[in-house]
């Protein structure tokens, strides 16, 4: 907006700009004499010479751009009160000052202080995550139950810039590739997988404690109190009736039928109040009317977009979506979430083979792009959790995965020189266990496994043409197992029906699910991978809870 004639400029005080720390040390010795302001939270700080004339002290300050400190020197003169104030691991700080070349800092260079902007103090006594050495880490399971401020630490920050990484790259994948970006609804009233799985979504609960409240308060009518709104009602009746045979003004008439109506309508209101019951509302054989609920209709939270996915690859062609996803499991496993963010993709005029080329070629992608772009966070995956986590992203993304048949694993596996603790035999569902000893000990790389019986896969599959098999794939990868699954789609309306009917699904259900059947049905494939299952991927960690910002799992749904 210009400014009135004579108005002097506005002056931002402090600088509302700041630098962050990772241009910083990126541009290391050459950004010497270079005045900046920086903000960032003390991993760690120690004050030297106190009660001295000159203290100061040396702050080791992160800002969550990268996985390095910047180191801060702070003489006691600029703040102009005790530097224990600054030196507490947690304390946020605000400054402004100059870089200068340190060669006993770990990058080449710190921060001369010259002014103290801002500060967020900790109480040190209290402060739950304590100092640690550079590049050390927390144990992982500690942490998990401070989720509101595990992101100040080494590995969580970590985690965290990897999995921004992994979505951009994910992003510029699929578009690099032609796909288009769609959204897919979070709530739905299809069960994609068919397994039962899902959140309910409802409002007939909020309802029924709201009117539980109102009738508290104001309790439903009695029948005496609606037969004496009746005697009130015909009285009014009466009265009408009176006025009329005895000819009396119109405005007489008119306000007597006034309040006749408004009696009537009183009773009615009092006979629908006294219906009104606490509880979940119930159709008369029992069953919940859920003609009552916001949707007039059960609906539930999202497991997989893929359903709407597929009718928009058969109008746009490559398509996919990003986002949460949700599963009702009682599972406390290490790999499961009630709560996940999962990549899928689908494309028209595809079969299997498209879907498989398809899904190595973006796993290998963002195991080259961490590479390229993570080396810092992905070395201290190395030297703290997993030695073999760089290695393993230089394999997958430089190896042509292998391709085997669901019969040739099982084949595979019961040759096995070790006993597993899931039996193998032709029908089962590969545990984790069976995919990683394929990755890890048989191939020693990622492993595709396609052809599964259609006993253990979704209705939606393609029926082979043994009618035992359906044209289904997951990718395996080593340390983690099943990271992707997919398949060519079943086009063919007369077997999808008999598939849905086989699963126990109502046909109604999927109506405009089969429309894409009825009306121009083409051959199309897709998947979908876990964000989640990618990171435990890349980074060596055990727990899927570790690298999702606010995991919720049964039992926990804090913050």
């Amino acid at each position: 907006m210009a400014m009135a004639p004579g108005e002097a400029p506005e002056v931002l005080d402090p600088p509302s700009r700041r630098t962050r720390i990772r241009a910083i040390l990126d541009g290391g010795k050459a950004q010497a004499g270079r005045r900046v302001v920086v903000g960032g939270w003390v991993r760690a700080g120690r004050e030297q010479g106190h009660g001295a004339p000159d203290p100061f002290a040396f702050l080791d300050v992160n800002d969550g751009s990268c996985q390095g400190n910047l180191q801060l020197f702070v003489k006691g003169e600029v703040v102009g009160y005790p530097l224990a104030r600054l030196t507490a691991t947690g304390t946020s700080v605000f400054v402004e000052g100059v870089v200068r070349r340190d060669e006993r800092a770990k990058h080449g260079v710190e921060l001369a202080v010259t002014r103290v902007l801002e500060v967020g103090e900790v109480d040190a006594a209290a402060y739950p995550l304590p100092k640690t050495k550079t590049g050390h880490s927390l144990d992982p399971a500690y942490i998990r139950d401070f989720v509101h401020l595990r992101a100040r630490t080494y590995l969580i920050s970590a985690v965290f810039r990897i999995r921004s990484e992994l979505s951009f790259a994910t992003e510029k994948y699929f578009r690099d590739e032609g796909f288009l970006h769609v959204h897919t609804p979070i709530l739905t009233t299809s069960d994609c997988e068919g397994a039962g799985e899902m959140f309910q979504v409802t409002t007939l609960f909020s309802q029924a404690q709201k009117l539980e409240a109102e009738l508290k308060e104001n309790p439903a009518p009695t029948q005496a109190d609606i037969d004496a709104a009746k005697i009130v009602a015909k009285e009014k009746g009466d009265t009408v009736a009176q006025l009329k045979s005895a000819q009396a003004t119109k405005q007489e008439i008119s306000t007597a039928i006034s309040d006749l109506k408004k009696a009537k309508q009183d009773v009615l209101t009092m006979e629908e109040r006294s219906k009104l019951k606490p509880g979940i509302p119930r159709r008369e054989d029992g069953s919940v009317a859920f003609e009552k609920d916001f949707f007039k209709c059960p609906a539930y939270l999202t497991v997989s977009g893929q359903l709407h996915l597929e009718t928009l690859a058969c109008a746009l062609g490559d398509v996919y979506t990003f986002g949460p996803t949700f599963r009702a499991e009682h599972s406390h496993t290490s790999r499961h979430l009630a709560e996940f963010w999962m990549v899928e993709a689908e494309f028209a005029f595809a079969n299997l083979q498209d879907d498989m080329n398809c899904a190595e070629t973006y796993v290998q992608y963002l195991c080259k792009w961490l590479l390229d772009h993570c080396q810092e966070e992905m070395e201290f995956m190395v030297k703290s959790h997993d030695k073999d986590a760089m290695e393993r992203l230089k394999l997958v993304s430089s190896t042509p995965f292998k391709r085997i048949s669901y019969t040739q694993a099982v084949e595979i596996l019961k040759d096995a020189d070790r006993k597993f603790d899931n039996k193998v035999e032709w029908g089962i569902d590969l545990a984790a266990e069976h995919e990683r000893y394929l990755t890890e000990v048989v191939f020693k790389k990622p492993v595709i496994v396609f052809n599964y019986p259609k006993g253990i896969k979704a209705f939606y599959m393609r029926l082979n043409d043994d009618e035992k098999r359906v044209a289904a794939m997951d990718v395996l990868v080593p340390k983690v197992g099943e990271l992707i699954g997919g398949s060519q789609r079943e086009e063919r309306l007369d077997v999808l029906e008999q598939r849905i009917l086989d699963a126990g699904l109502p046909l109604e259900r999927y109506d405009k699910y089969m429309d894409l059947r009825r009306y121009g049905s083409v051959r199309h494939s897709g998947f979908g991978m876990g964000l989640e299952r990618m990171i435990l991927f890349a980074t060596g960690l055990d727990n899927i809870k570790d690298v999702i910002a606010f995991p919720r799992y049964p039992g926990r749904a804090d913050l």
